[in-house]
């Protein structure tokens, strides 16, 4: 096996390790990607898991499935990309097959309910962290943190629609470089 063929089947595994282990949605993943990619393994920079969350949020589609095909490609390529994508979603895939086959005994069941608070209470601390090592690389100079303040406020405090926030960053981006440039 060459090192190409090597690399996107570590790729496959990394990812169905992050799809059995990860639990609370896309958020929650990134995190776990995070640690992963940069921390654990010099793949990815802290500025490109920022650049394809971002991007992974504009596409249409799963988001941690746009990330991960993201990752995939820019480590091994259309391989890289199908191993990540498969690899992510096979667990998922095989876990909501077997829930599905148990619902009835599960539905109801007090101890399955407890579990999945547990887990839920879990999950933010993990997607906080993931936010505080992601803001040194997406937060820089002070235009970007009145930018992250008035995104924040949007999302939290009002009902904005997420693309039309992202949609004002992309603008207010493009007039601060315009304005840095002239």
């Amino acid at each position: 096996m060459d090192g190409k063929w090597k690399r996107t089947a570590l790729i496959f595994c990394v990812m169905c390790k992050l799809g059995c282990f990860t639990f609370g949605g896309g958020w929650s993943i990134i995190a776990q990607m995070q640690t992963e990619f940069v921390e654990k393994r010099p793949w990815l920079t802290e500025e490109q898991i920022v650049d394809f969350t971002s991007l992974a949020r504009t596409f249409p589609g799963i988001m941690v499935i746009n990330f991960a095909v993201m990752s995939g490609y820019t480590l091994a390529g259309i391989p890289g990309a199908f191993a990540a994508a498969v690899g992510l979603s096979l667990p998922a895939v095989v876990a909501i097959g077997l829930v599905t086959y148990f619902y009835a005994s599960l539905k109801g069941n007090p101890r399955a309910e407890k579990i999945l608070n547990g887990v839920r209470a879990s999950v933010i601390p993990i997607i906080l962290s993931a936010g505080i090592k992601l803001w040194k690389a997406a937060v820089k100079g002070k235009a970007s943190r009145i930018l992250l303040a008035v995104s924040f406020a949007l999302c939290a405090f009002t009902g904005a629609n997420k693309l039309l926030v992202i949609g004002l960053g992309v603008a207010a981006g493009l007039v601060l470089w315009k304005r840095r440039r002239s």
